[in-house]
């Protein structure tokens, strides 16, 4: 089943999250990365994902969507990891298989290092380390990191059009009515998400390298990664899958910093083969 968008308190912030699957099955929770939202991960492959025997799990991080937005307060990776460990509490959960990508991967990387049993097993996809030196965005892509901010709904259309023109995969092709649909409800959730991603933006820059703290994560991971990534340069997730011990690296030929549909059956079964051996 699939439930309704619902807010529920998380220490001082207000998380939106909405589930896809049974109530009766593992949790698998899914984390953006900056600025994105719940409503990017797509339906179709949470409910791929549900009927792979899992209650699926998405959210707004704080200061995207329609959680909490918090001007003025500076906040860490941790502190992100946290919400998502008290989302779980929320949920009634004690443990969850977690899946992250980008920023959301760092995420569910620090989960896994600070929180290892509340972690049943972790998917980190087109994310890295924290190392200097690797998983590096190309120069191409930083122009848009400092444009000015969309005024209206079809700005912000085009603009996100322009970004995936860049940043998405070369090797599948991109559904750009789906892009322009999941832009024009991401902007009616969060019209005004500037800011917010700052502040995410600032927490990811303020965190440290990762890779000492990795070696001792003991979880099943999976780390999935575009060949063609440049916003996070593939280093980045082999640096990841060599610093967590039985890693498996997972990477695919032609992908982005997208989830092209094209690339789901992979996706998906690294994801499910992955939980299966916690």
């Amino acid at each position: 089943m699939e439930d309704q968008e619902r807010l529920v308190a998380v220490g001082d912030v207000e998380l939106c999250h909405d589930v896809i699957g049974d109530d009766r099955d593992p949790v698998m929770l899914l984390i953006m990365g900056l600025g994105f939202q719940l409503v990017h991960w797509p339906d179709e492959f949470c409910r791929q994902l549900a009927a792979a025997g899992y209650r699926v799990v998405r959210f707004d991080n704080r200061d995207s969507g329609r959680s909490t937005h918090v001007p003025g307060t500076r906040y860490t990776l941790d502190d992100l990891a946290d919400d998502a460990v008290g989302l779980l509490d929320a949920l009634g959960a004690g443990s969850a298989h977690v899946v992250g990508a980008s920023m959301g991967g760092m995420i569910a990387q620090s989960m896994a290092i600070r929180c290892p049993e509340r972690v049943r097993s972790l998917a980190s996809i087109m994310s890295t380390t924290g190392r200097r030196g690797v998983g590096r965005t190309s120069p191409r892509v930083l122009r848009h990191l400092v444009a000015r901010r969309p005024r209206t709904e079809e700005e912000a259309i085009e603009r996100r059009v322009r970004v995936f023109a860049d940043v998405g995969s070369t090797g599948f092709a991109q559904d750009l009515d789906e892009i322009r649909r999941v832009t024009r409800e991401a902007f009616r959730r969060d019209p005004d998400g500037r800011d917010g991603r700052r502040r995410q933006h600032r927490a990811v820059r303020g965190a440290g390298d990762r890779t000492a703290a990795l070696g001792r994560v003991r979880v099943p991971t999976v780390v999935v990664h575009g060949s063609a990534d440049p916003m996070c340069h593939p280093s980045g997730g082999r640096a990841t899958a060599d610093a967590v011990p039985g890693a498996r690296f997972e990477l695919i030929d032609g992908m982005g910093h997208d989830l092209p549909p094209g690339a789901w059956p992979r996706i998906v079964s690294a994801i499910t083969a992955n939980a299966a051996r916690a």
